[in-house]
């Protein structure tokens, strides 16, 4: 018996081991580049150009923040970048509880058809032609609109949190109904509260996905002063690609982008969403399990 239990808890040692191991690799795999980005953007240029620096800042060096936060432009799309993402997720958390809340009721009359058309969406679109044509047709270029309307809702966090919702005990919201409350003051006072950590999951899932985002500025944004934080990043890469490559074919007189400006202008994109995820981090868990085993 004890014999038996002795390599019982030896397995579970091993199999404990073998996971710390694989998480550890895995932790290592995102942080490392992380830091390297953060030490090159703390570097002198002299150790950048001699390539000495790996995950510690060599020669500490600020003067690549100092031209980001002089760049008026960077912080206006910093402003509107942020502006847009708080928009964009309070409308999309209203829309998403909106139809998810109505799905739960096994008394509303076409439920699964419902369902099905939003599933389906999740596995086939029109594409970006047809997207950019009704985009277009509405309006919408060359305005905020056109980065919150078409992405407003996701089929995958509304399932999520329709999934929520159904784990909440049906007597509660009966009891509410007895006490004379309708359904908006139910789903306000009862549903919505205990339904915090698939709120704050979700928020963070749209805030992200929308801050993250420039594809569709890319499309339907042309004029410089409403770009997201993303496109002007992109456009900080992308010149310095060019210059690169103008550099190696004889164009010296084209100056490139130094890598500590890249560096540093990626960190003051990133760390504002970085900031909010540990606010939110204790409800991030329990709101992907809870969608994840109900159904």
């Amino acid at each position: 018996m004890n014999n038996a239990v002795l390599k019982k808890s030896k397995s579970f040692r091993i199999t404990d081991a073998v996971i710390m191991l694989v998480v550890g690799a895995a932790l290592l795999v995102c942080l490392l580049p992380f830091l390297h980005i953060i030490s090159i953007s703390l570097s002198s240029k002299h150790a950048i150009l001699s390539d000495l620096v790996t995950i510690f800042p060599r020669g500490w060096d600020f003067n690549a923040y100092g031209i980001v936060f002089q760049d008026t432009r960077m912080l206006w799309s910093m402003g509107l970048t942020i502006v847009l993402t708080v928009t964009y997720t309070t409308l999309s958390m209203i829309m998403s509880i909106c139809a998810a809340y109505p799905l739960t009721k096994e008394r509303l009359k076409g439920r699964k058809f419902f369902m099905l058309l939003i599933v389906f969406t999740m596995f086939f679109s029109g594409g970006l032609i047809p997207e950019y044509l009704l985009v277009k047709q509405l309006g919408m270029l060359d305005s905020l609109w056109a980065l919150i309307v078409p992405g407003m809702i996701s089929a995958f966090n509304l399932i999520i949190l329709r999934s929520f919702f159904s784990s909440i005990p049906a007597s509660l919201e009966e009891s509410a109904y007895l006490d004379g409350s309708s359904h908006i003051g139910t789903l306000t006072r009862i549903i919505l509260p205990l339904s915090m950590p698939a709120l704050a999951t979700l928020c963070l899932f749209y805030a992200v996905s929308r801050w993250n985002g420039f594809m569709d500025a890319l499309f339907y944004i042309t004029h410089a002063e409403m770009y997201p934080i993303q496109l002007k990043l992109y456009q900080v890469v992308m010149n310095s690609m060019v210059t690169d490559l103008t550099a190696q074919e004889g164009a010296s007189q084209i100056e490139s982008v130094p890598e500590s400006l890249k560096a540093a202008s990626i960190m003051f994109a990133t760390t504002p969403i970085l900031i909010v995820y540990p606010w939110l981090q204790r409800y991030f868990v329990s709101g992907v399990m809870i969608g994840a085993v109900k159904g």
